[in-house]
């Protein structure tokens, strides 16, 4: 895996399933949350975890999800993480990770410096965190809803566990966000869309594409000044 992280989530076909793992992300993430365009059936899940294969980490993104959604989840995708959207505490966390012996991946919304305050909240339990962009008011969905934050809230933010940019990414910005935050994760779903729920093989390449040049660069930065 390479030392940027990155996951193509929300993907709900065969075909945009295989433009992610032919572009190389290191994870793909599928969603299950019925109000999101992007949610599945776990007999779709089913098949996408076996065309998947050992390709890419197979994530698993719900919201204050009970337990028999996260049976059905992990039942019929065979997950590798699972990844909380919603307002699950710390010893919710905890108690999925002791029954399913899953790693678990917690996101936090970000608007303002103050919100960062989360991380000591939750990096004890959360194997890894998402920095994600707090919805837009009266918005239904969690995540995926294109909107970006500040970027510079993260510059200096210290966490004790890895961490992952997402929020209003796409080709277009994908290597400012991370020449501004150094993020080694980025996170993307609407940008890769051609409408709600509707991803697009060449986007997620270009995507990728981008990603990798913009790690590149930063690593030959980092060895000029060595």
């Amino acid at each position: 895996m390479s030392s940027l992280v990155i996951k193509i989530c929300g993907l709900s076909t065969p075909e945009t399933l295989d433009a992610a793992l032919d572009a190389g992300a290191d994870m793909v993430g599928f969603v299950f949350f019925p109000p999101s365009p992007r949610t599945l059936t776990f007999e779709a899940a089913a098949a996408l975890s076996v065309q998947t294969g050992h390709r890419a980490l197979k994530v698993a993104l719900s919201v204050d999800a009970d337990n028999a959604l996260l049976e059905g989840i992990v039942e019929h995708l065979k997950p590798d993480i699972l990844q909380f959207h919603g307002k699950e505490t710390p010893e919710r966390i905890l108690t999925v990770k002791a029954r399913y012996g899953l790693p678990v991946m917690k996101a936090i919304h970000i608007s303002e410096l103050s919100d960062l305050e989360a991380v000591a909240t939750y990096e004890d339990a959360a194997d890894r965190l998402l920095f994600d962009a707090r919805p837009p008011k009266g918005a239904t969905l969690p995540g995926g809803n294109g909107a970006a934050f500040d970027w510079t809230i993260l510059r200096n933010v210290q966490t004790a566990r890895p961490w992952m940019l997402s929020g209003g990414l796409s080709p277009a910005n994908v290597a400012e966000a991370l020449a501004v935050t150094h993020a080694r994760g980025v996170d993307v779903s609407s940008g890769v869309e051609t409408s709600p729920g509707v991803k697009d093989a060449s986007l997620i390449h270009e995507f990728i594409r981008r990603a990798r040049a913009a790690e590149k660069l930063a690593l030959g930065s980092d060895a000029s000044l060595a």
